[in-house]
């Protein structure tokens, strides 16, 4: 990173101080930036300048550097601290080999990063994946396209910050969280009579318990699993042990890690309606119905209407 106070550095000039700071200490997305700032001396003017979300500007491209050490696996989630990263020993090796300023193009240049640009994509968009790989700073494509693709860059981020928040909430509070989700989602009638928590003990493998309709003619049973390590067939076949136990045909299995793949096949296998919500997928749910999340800024896009000039 060049030493001027005076120029706010790009999003990529962050890339290698930060891989430098994560060789010193574990770091953290709130006070890295700050620790840079610091090192090269910017000036209070670049570090109070701010972007439309109202988020500096610095924090904003540093922030966005991080996703991007995180997607070519340079740096990693901390096992046992909260929003907290340390340097791989894939980062150390390319910080070591590597000289001078990382750039945007070094990392599409590293192996596996601009696919897991495009899986983080694909999460979101489902249906709609795109075939083209468009990292969140590509140039490619149409003046729209590229739009798309920021716009699938800024909600993959915001899926990952939201699945860092979730890993630190209390259970019973990811609990409330869930069952919050579901009633955005349009389950149940009033959130205080349709849907309710179970009590923190003796759940007997019951998290929560939400009507299915707003008269309550079914009800849906939730289990809700703040786990780090992938959920495998035993905990599914204790859920449908507990759905059997409450004379329950249905039951939502929700965990912000993900499951392994016999999991997924003995939910499909019983004669019970198990869905099972991993997290990326409860992350993209949370965004769409607004839990957790809120409406920084509005862009309307607008395009000629040339019915209007006809006869």
């Amino acid at each position: 990173m060049q030493n001027n106070p005076d120029q706010c550095p790009t999003w990529d000039e962050f890339l290698r101080p930060l891989l430098e700071l994560a060789v010193e200490k574990p770091i953290m997305r709130r006070t890295a930036v700050q620790t840079i700032a610091d090192k090269y001396n910017f000036s209070e003017e670049i570090r109070s300048s701010s972007v439309k979300s109202g988020q500096t500007r610095i924090q904003n491209r540093a922030g966005w550097a991080m996703s991007a050490l995180v997607k070519a696996r340079f740096i990693e989630k901390h096992p046992t601290e909260k929003y907290t990263y340390l340097i791989t020993s894939k980062g150390l090796d390319y910080l070591n080999r590597h000289q001078g300023p990382i750039t945007d193009q070094d990392l599409k240049n590293v192996e596996g990063y601009e696919e897991a640009w495009r899986r983080a994509s694909e999460r979101k968009q489902e249906a709609r994946a795109s075939q083209d790989v468009n990292t969140p700073m590509s140039s490619d494509g149409t003046p729209e396209e590229t739009i798309d693709a920021a716009i699938d860059a800024v909600e993959s981020n915001l899926q990952s910050e939201l699945l860092e928040q979730l890993a630190s909430v209390d259970p019973y509070r990811f609990e409330q969280i869930v069952i919050d989700l579901l009633f955005a989602m349009g389950y149940g009638g009033s959130r205080e009579e349709a849907a309710k928590v179970t009590k923190k003990s003796n759940d007997e493998g019951i998290d929560g318990i939400i009507n299915e309709d707003r008269l309550g003619l079914d009800v849906i049973y939730v289990q809700a699993k703040r786990w780090q390590g992938n959920i495998g067939r035993k905990e599914i076949q204790s859920f449908v042990g507990a759905l059997a136990g409450k004379q329950a045909n249905k039951g939502v299995f929700i965990t912000t890690s993900d499951f392994a793949q016999n999991a997924w096949d003995y939910a499909q296998s019983v004669s019970q309606k198990v869905i099972l919500i991993n997290g990326p997928r409860l992350a993209n749910l949370m965004i769409e119905h607004n839990i957790g999340v809120s409406i920084v800024r509005t862009i309307a896009l607008k395009r000629l209407d040339s019915d209007y000039f006809g006869e």
